[in-house]
């Protein structure tokens, strides 16, 4: 099975992929495309842009594309796009759009973790606060237009946990 979780960023997406990761324990973890590309040395702008956005929605589609089952991505395809969006809305996304539909066929399941209210991991201004709202308000209108299996986990960590083992089990 390919896990998927999707969400702005500082809402609890790597918290709670790691947390399955050591439930799941045959799994494996994709981090986000961002740490990965660092790794192998690319560099990124201090202010997020759309070129570095595109880089790692390319690269997180090669991820879920060259990955065997029992895979927990922490982001995807989805998320990438929606900052596209967010950060340019002139930008014409729909051929990464098409790109995203084909490669999100390829998971099983895509857990969303919204931004709560109240909110539940506080976000600094510095942190872009006004894009995680932003990308967040993108993202739960288009997690369910994909046609894969789609929850949206709430709550404390050990909360989100047993809805997404609920859903897979």
């Amino acid at each position: 099975m390919k896990i998927a979780i999707t969400g702005a960023h500082r809402v609890g997406k790597t918290t709670l992929a790691e947390k399955l990761l050591e439930y799941f324990s045959n799994y494996t973890l994709r981090p986000e495309p961002y740490y990965e590309l660092e790794e192998l040395g690319h560099v990124f702008y201090e202010t997020p842009n759309i070129d570095d956005f595109i880089e790692q929605l390319e690269y997180s589609i090669k991820q879920i594309s060259m990955s065997e089952d029992n895979v927990i991505f922490d982001r995807c395809p989805i998320d990438l796009l929606a900052y596209i969006q967010a950060i340019s809305e002139s930008e014409n996304i729909e051929p990464f759009y098409h790109k995203v539909q084909d490669v999100m066929k390829e998971i099983d399941l895509l857990v969303f973790v919204p931004i709560e209210n109240p909110d539940l991991i506080s976000c600094l201004e510095f942190e872009l606060s006004e894009l995680r709202q932003q990308v967040n308000e993108i993202l739960n209108e288009w997690v369910w237009n994909f046609d894969i299996e789609t929850i949206e986990v709430t709550g404390t960590l050990s909360a989100r946990m047993n809805q997404v083992i609920k859903r897979v089990s």
